[in-house]
């Protein structure tokens, strides 16, 4: 589980139950993407909710579900704001 902490004290990281995060204080839980079939039952990974890409077609969900969390790890988890 990786987490990032900005220079005002604020916490980044992918929801995990690796660590209760209650411990750190206040949380602020928020959606970065959805992953969902599309028409022809392939997956999506829709990034739209942090302001990135739509991911796919994949044939199965873990596929869509492991590019969803490289993407964020690699383009969202250390970008503040």
């Amino acid at each position: 589980m990786q987490m990032i902490v900005h220079p005002d004290g604020s916490l980044r990281t992918l929801y995990d139950e690796a660590i209760d995060l209650k411990l750190f204080g206040p949380l602020s839980i928020a959606r970065a993407s959805h992953v969902e079939p599309n028409a022809m039952g392939r997956w999506l990974a829709d990034l739209a909710p942090v302001a990135g890409p739509c991911l796919g077609p994949f044939d199965r969900r873990s596929d869509a579900l492991d590019a969803e969390r490289a993407w964020l790890e690699a383009n969202w988890l250390g970008r503040i704001g």
